[in-house]
């Protein structure tokens, strides 16, 4: 590596250079993402549900609800795996912090997973009952 190329050449990048390489990131971030299992067994089902809610769905509205909130469960489960590898890369032991932080990343994708399951409850019992 030259000594005067920056640490983090992607701050020195502009215009279609920094979209295309934060686009390489991206998926980047998505292929790391298929290796956590979690991650996985929500992208299976999410390729169920966003092709089921156009058949759920009444209305444009609808549809793009039903999918955003399946899609919402799986931004939020990649920002917890980013702060439980960030929190592992700190080290192996315990401390409060840690483990708060590991929590509270736990608790968002528990509660964008009842936000996902009570949407859908609702838009199936508006279209059946």
């Amino acid at each position: 590596m030259n000594s005067r190329e920056p640490t983090d050449a992607q701050k020195q990048r502009r215009g279609l250079s920094r979209m295309w390489h934060a686009f390489g990131y991206s998926l980047a971030g998505l292929r790391a993402g298929w290796r956590e299992t979690a991650f996985r067994q929500e992208a299976l089902a999410a390729m169920v549900m966003v092709p089921l809610a156009f058949w759920v769905g009444r209305s444009w509205t609808e549809v793009s609800v039903l999918c955003g909130t399946v899609l919402i469960v799986m931004i939020v489960e990649l920002l917890n795996t980013g702060v439980e590898s960030a929190i592992d890369r700190i080290g192996p032991e315990w401390h409060e912090l840690s483990k708060r932080a590991k929590d509270m990343g736990s608790a968002a994708v528990l509660l964008s997973l009842l936000l996902c399951a009570g949407t859908w409850l609702a838009a199936m019992a508006s279209r059946w009952l």
